[in-house]
C-alpha cells in the first residue's frame, strides 16, 4: 500500500482523535525513519509488509486513547526532542508560554534557577538551553522521572542543568535562586477533563491537588522565599479559572508585581511574583 492510500485509512480510524491526520503522520514517521516533509513529497511510495503490520498496531492502541508521545517514546518540546514515559506528563505547548515568561526574567549573564516537579525536564532544559550561562536545577518526587530528564539532558548534551530526586525543596537544602519555575499539578480530583483525552493515561500524581488543586500551587508559594535571593521570581503554571486564586496566594505569601500571563489560547495560565527585598 501506497502512503498516500494510507494516510486517509488510517486517519480516519482515529476519528475521536481531535489531530487524527497528524497522528497518523507522526505514527508513520516513527516507523518509516522519514520526516513528515518528507512523507508527503514522496507520497506515492510503497509500505512494505512489516511495515504496514506494525502501523496497523500502533493504529489501534492510538485508537484506544493511548497518547502518540507514549507510543513512540517522544515529545518535542521547545524544539527539544525528549524521551518521553508514563511516568511522566506530556509536554504541552502552553507550557512554552511558562518557559517565554521565565526568560523574561532571566536577563542576567549568570544566574540560578530552579524547576520543581521537572518531569521530562522539558522546562529545565528549555531555559537551560536558552541561558548558557545559567546553572539550572530540576527536582522531582519520582525517582524514574529523574533518571528520564537526566537521559534527556545528556542525549541534548545540556551541561549546566541537573536532576535531583526531592519532594518540592526537601532536595535543595537551604540552597537559593534567582527564579523558580513550576508546573505543578492543579487539577481537582473531581475534575470531569481526568477522563477524558490524554490525561487518562497519564499519572495522577503528577495530575491532582488537593483543595480544590491549589494545595500544591500554596505549599510552593509559602515555603519559595526561603529559597529565592532577593528580587527573586517565583512563576507558577496552573489552571486556566485559577488565576484569580493563584494571584491571592501570591500575595498573602508577600510577594509583590504579581501578574498573571495568557496562553496561546488566550486563557490565563502562567502568575508571576517577585519575593520582597
Amino acid at each position: 500500500m501506497r502512503i498516500r492510500d494510507w494516510l486517509p485509512v488510517a486517519a480516519a480510524r482515529l476519528e475521536n482523535s481531535e489531530s487524527s491526520r497528524r497522528d497518523a503522520e507522526i505514527l508513520l514517521s516513527f516507523v518509516t525513519g522519514k520526516g513528515r516533509s518528507w512523507l508527503r513529497a514522496f507520497d506515492e511510495t510503497t509500505l512494505d509488509g512489516t511495515q504496514l503490520a506494525t502501523l496497523t498496531a500502533l493504529i489501534a492502541r492510538r485508537a484506544k486513547g493511548e497518547p502518540v508521545a507514549y507510543i513512540t517514546g517522544v515529545r518535542e518540546f521547545w524544539s527539544l526532542a525528549l524521551r518521553v514515559s508514563p511516568v511522566t506528563l506530556i509536554p504541552r505547548p502552553d507550557t512554552e508560554v511558562l518557559v517565554e515568561c521565565a526568560l523574561e526574567k532571566m536577563d542576567t549573564p549568570q544566574g540560578h534557577a530552579l524547576d520543581l516537579g521537572t518531569g521530562t525536564g522539558a522546562i529545565a532544559l528549555a531555559l537551560a538551553s536558552e541561558r548558557p550561562g545559567w546553572q539550572v536545577t530540576g527536582v522531582d518526587c519520582i525517582a524514574e522521572a529523574v533518571r528520564l530528564a537526566q537521559h534527556n539532558g545528556k542525549n541534548l548534551a545540556i551541561n549546566n542543568v541537573s536532576f535531583l530526586p526531592g519532594h518540592w525543596f526537601s532536595a535543595v537544602g537551604g540552597r537559593r535562586f534567582d527564579l523558580i519555575v513550576t508546573n505543578p499539578p492543579y487539577i481537582d480530583v473531581d475534575d470531569i477533563h481526568l477522563t477524558q483525552g490524554d490525561v487518562r493515561f497519564e499519572p495522577t500524581s503528577a495530575l491532582i491537588a488537593a483543595d480544590r488543586g491549589l494545595a500544591d500551587i500554596r505549599h510552593i508559594a509559602l515555603h519559595a522565599a526561603a529559597h529565592l535571593r532577593p528580587d527573586g521570581w517565583l512563576l507558577i503554571e496552573h489552571g486556566w479559572q485559577q488565576a484569580d486564586r493563584v494571584r491571592q496566594i501570591l500575595f498573602s505569601a508577600g510577594f509583590t508585581s504579581v501578574k498573571t500571563c495568557r496562553d496561546y489560547g488566550g486563557n490565563e495560565r502562567v502568575t508571576r511574583g517577585r519575593v520582597a527585598k
